[in-house]
């Protein structure tokens, strides 16, 4: 009888797609990241990297906009979006403090697993060497707890409130015409192709239009009028149509002055008036009362 041939089991063939990992164990110089950051459904890419790479810096290291930006391509606007990311998750806490010397600093505080404390830290306890046994040390004494230091204590500084102060009442026209309303609406509801942030709804754009049709009925071209509600717009923009009430607002220009007004003033435009000479009402041509020339010329001899 032949002996009876045992094949092995085929060895599993790794999949056709997909990552495929090939891990080395850290001995040092590593972070531990959770999956619940790596991993993050609401967190945009970028939000994701900078919340890996701070928490890998050392405690103390300056993590400021600029700072960021020196560091990496993406720009100032990007990394402070994807802190607010970050801030509105969990993962970071910005808050702005006065130190004793008067300074304000903001301070940050990194979170490895939001909604988590960290554990007490525990006293450092030395390991034991390895071979023989090392003698029990003498019992220690009692010491005297050092005093403590005194820390300049810093006072939390509230976060900047909106202003109070009343807006900028918007200007009215003169005549509201209907071809002024039309070019005014068309006018706001264009801005978004010049800018794509200057998004209105109707509402938006029909309490704006008397605002329009006064830039308009002081002889402002629509372009000139364009240009200024679009030109250097805040990063991000929050409130499109608050902007561009204040905008509409504040530079107003005056009206276009008359013919007459720009006319150079004519040599003997000004006329002086007649007065009656106080002697002998006589006539004569002063800015105030008095005698004439005459009496004037006739008063040391009388006298």
């Amino acid at each position: 009888m032949g002996t009876q041939q045992i094949s092995a089991p085929p060895c599993a063939q790794p999949a056709a797609s997909g990552v495929i990992h090939r891990n080395v164990r850290h001995t040092a110089g590593f972070t531990v990241i959770g999956n619940h950051l790596a991993q993050h459904r609401g967190l945009s890419l970028v939000a994701v990297g900078l919340a890996v790479h701070i928490q890998s810096l050392p405690a103390g290291a300056r993590i400021g906009i600029k700072r960021l930006a020196e560091r990496f391509p993406e720009s100032e606007t990007r990394i402070a979006a994807a802190l607010r990311e970050l801030e509105a998750a969990g993962y970071l806490h910005r808050s702005r403090v006065r130190l004793a010397d008067g300074r304000i600093v903001t301070r940050t505080v990194s979170y490895n697993q939001p909604g988590a404390d960290a554990p007490a830290a525990r006293a450092a306890q030395p390991r034991p060497a390895h071979g023989p046994a090392a003698p029990a040390p003498a019992q220690p004494q009692p010491m005297t707890p050092p005093a403590p230091t005194a820390q300049p204590a810093a006072v939390l500084v509230p976060p900047p409130t909106a202003r109070t102060a009343a807006p900028v009442p918007l200007p009215q026209p003169q005549t509201l015409t209907p071809e002024l309303q039309r070019t005014a609406a068309a006018l706001l509801s264009d801005l978004r192709r010049h800018a794509p942030q200057l998004i209105l709804s109707e509402a938006d754009i029909s309490t704006l239009v008397p605002g329009v049709v006064t830039w308009l009925e002081r002889r402002a071209h629509p372009d000139t009028v364009r240009h200024a509600l679009t030109a250097d717009l805040p990063v991000p923009l929050k409130h499109p149509a608050k902007l561009l009430r204040h905008r509409i607002a504040a530079l107003l220009p005056p009206p276009l002055p008359g013919v007459r007004d720009l006319a150079p003033p004519t040599r003997g435009a000004l006329v002086i008036p007649l007065q009656n000479c106080d002697r002998c009402d006589r006539a004569f041509r002063s800015r105030h009362p008095g005698h004439c020339r005459d009496c004037r010329t006739a008063l040391p001899t009388a006298a």
